[in-house]
């Protein structure tokens, strides 16, 4: 126990060093749902071997978040999990229901009696972490310094070694996606970047009609009318 208070210690340590004035920032903040949901998105994408979080599901409950943006949310997690071969997610102890009851996600996960802040660490790379340390629709900060990635990693480490591990029955695999049509896939990589439909028109070299016309045929390709829907199902498939 004290290994992993102390290695909590350490990672907002290093992240408090790195935004002090005069210093290197230890990463971009992000704010906005648009953006918010880009950046997991990407984070999702970029997934490769391992996905290290500090989980709380219980968290947004009572809170006026869209529900859109959780599906988008849950499904970039989801999807970024099912890449990685190596997944362990510590979730608080009054949480445990949800987990059991549907929320639980590929690899394993182990039971804390409390988290110290919202996390998400990709590949030991990259990091993600609420501005206000509760929700990540409030805003996060999008961390890339190595340093900090490797606290917040060694962080998780200690806080695993002392947690409980919880046994579930994964969900049923999804059914094979379909292909995503070639002249839909720079839609919705502007889509998911978060772009205005001006600025992707112009970047993809195509007039505001056009570009409007193929974001209703990947809507309909979907089988939705949302734009966070789309984000969610398109993660779902495997498209992103």
């Amino acid at each position: 126990m004290a290994e992993s208070a102390g290695s909590v210690v350490l990672a907002r340590s290093a992240m408090n060093r790195a935004v002090t004035e005069g210093q290197r920032p230890a990463g971009r903040p992000v704010r906005g749902a648009r953006r918010i949901s880009a950046a997991l998105a990407g984070l999702a994408a970029s997934t490769r071997y391992e996905l290290l979080t500090f989980d709380d599901p219980v968290a947004s409950a009572g809170c006026a978040i869209p529900g859109p943006f959780l599906e988008l949310a849950g499904a970039c997690m989801r999807a970024a999990a099912e890449r990685a071969t190596e997944v362990r997610r510590i979730v608080p102890r009054h949480a445990r229901s949800r987990i059991e009851g549907g929320l639980a996600l590929p690899g394993r996960a182990r039971l804390a009696e409390a988290i110290p802040f919202k996390m998400i660490v990709v590949d030991r790379t990259v990091a993600a972490v609420p501005l206000d340390l509760e929700l990540l629709y409030n805003g996060l900060l999008l961390i890339r310094d190595p340093v900090v990635v490797q606290a917040l990693a060694r962080a998780h480490h200690a806080c695993w070694e002392t947690a409980e591990e919880l046994s579930y029955v994964p969900p049923p695999p999804p059914a094979p996606p379909s292909d995503l049509p070639p002249q839909l896939r720079p839609v919705l990589d502007a889509l998911v970047a978060g772009l205005t439909d001006e600025t992707a028109a112009a970047r993809l070299g195509m007039s505001a009609r056009t570009y409007s016309r193929r974001v209703g045929e990947l809507m309909a390709a979907l089988g939705t009318t949302s734009r966070f829907r789309a984000g969610a199902e398109a993660a779902r498939r495997g498209w992103l």
